[in-house]
């Protein structure tokens, strides 16, 4: 029953891909039909980390009180609303907030994921668990940038408000199959709000979680994971294409990490035990110093050793390091939503600034190598948190 659950957290996290990706290929179409400018369509494309930021905490507590049962299905209800409210969209202000919804009911899907993995799996199993879930967000992400033009417009007769409408409807599947397989499990994903008591409701505290020896630090990292991650994500392309390929060779080219990260994904976070996880943490962070560092240097060759290295970082890090929090010392198994919901919290915070970073420094310097420098300083410093970590796990121990 533990990997049939895991399979409706997965088809729950491919939409969760599928629809934050989605935007992204229509950009033009809807440009052309709401009149929006580039500034305006930018804003909405980040609306949902800023609500995301606000929302994390209070969607690992309701995590914590209702269990992964119903709480899944409200983030996947926002999850499908938001889609819907694209395709129906007919303004601005319409689509902001169809965008913002988003950002309600993806931290609940973030959070509840390692919760539910948590509380079902152990030992090697558990990272093995987390590194499968891991991989729906990228192949929906992935489906939702190829295919949109090369199918599902052509399909719908270039409706775009049909191939939005679509990936709603994924959703309502993946949130209705979630709950007739956590309904079959019972009381092993907690499916009911009584379980949660008094006493539940003051351990999930957040003041006692972070002043948990470990937390802050892992938060900071988080940070600096999402911020590297954030990054890249949005400006690979176009520093692919200054190193002079085409617009739809940086395409392929900036997918490549996304395939190899599917491959990291079923297969670090497995490694990543009690006994050897704080040495993989560290190894990753030099990865992710090393992948950013190659990207200032010319040459395909590096180019490529380069995409391949930082595949590998680009979803295993967050998931090792998740995996760190969770089972910190004195985090109890009833406070993995809440653990998460801050780690997600902080994090976006680097998703945010990741992005706006590196461009405002490409405005300052005309080039994107003085913010790979600075991503390069940001996963060093990530190295030598690890080594702090270490000790203090030791510590508590």
């Amino acid at each position: 029953m533990r990997w049939l659950l895991l399979s409706g957290l997965w088809f729950c996290y491919f939409s969760f891909g599928a629809i934050a990706s989605s935007l992204a290929p229509l950009v033009v179409l809807i440009q052309s039909e709401l009149a929006l400018s580039h500034a305006a369509m930018g804003s909405i494309m980040g609306a949902w980390q800023f609500v995301y930021i606000a929302a994390a905490i209070p969607g690992g507590l309701l995590l914590d009180r209702l269990g992964g049962r119903y709480a899944l299905l409200i983030g996947m209800t926002f999850i499908a609303l938001s889609a819907f409210g694209r395709a129906w969209a007919d303004d601005y202000w319409s689509l902001l907030l169809a965008v913002m919804l988003f950002g309600v009911g993806g931290p609940i899907i973030s959070s509840g994921a390692p919760k539910v993995v948590t509380g079902i799996f152990e030992g090697s199993n558990r990272g093995l668990a987390m590194g499968i879930y891991m991989t729906g967000p990228t192949l929906g992400g992935i489906l939702a940038l190829t295919l949109t033009h090369s199918l599902l417009l052509p399909l719908f007769d270039g409706s775009w408000r049909a191939v939005l409408t679509l990936w709603g409807t994924v959703a309502v599947a993946a949130g209705g199959v979630w709950l007739l397989i956590a309904t079959a499990a019972g009381r092993r994903v907690g499916g009911s709000a009584g379980e949660a008591g008094a006493e539940t409701r003051e351990k999930t505290s957040v003041r006692r979680i972070v002043t948990i020896p470990g937390v802050p630090l892992v938060l900071a990292m988080s940070v600096g994971v999402f911020l590297i991650n954030h990054g890249l994500n949005n400006w690979l392309p176009e520093m692919l294409r200054e190193r002079g390929m085409t617009v739809t060779e940086a395409g392929y080219w900036a997918a490549l990490p996304m395939l190899i990260g599917i491959l990291g994904s079923l297969t670090i976070p497995r490694l990543a035990t009690p006994q050897r996880r704080f040495v993989i943490l560290g190894l990753l962070c030099a990865a992710a110093a090393i992948s950013s560092f190659l990207l200032t240097l010319s040459g395909p060759a590096i180019t490529t050793a380069a995409l391949l290295v930082q595949g590998l970082v680009r979803s295993s890090l967050m998931t090792v390091l998740i995996l760190t929090l969770v089972e910190l010392p004195g985090i109890r198994p009833e406070q993995a939503g809440t653990a998460s919901g801050l780690f997600f919290s902080a994090a976006e915070v680097g998703g945010v600034l990741g992005p706006l970073g590196l461009g405002l420094i490409y405005d300052v310097t005309r080039g994107f190598n003085a913010g790979l420098y600075a991503l390069t300083a940001v996963s060093t410093l990530m190295v030598l948190g690890t080594v702090r970590l270490t000790r203090l796990v030791r510590r508590s121990e």
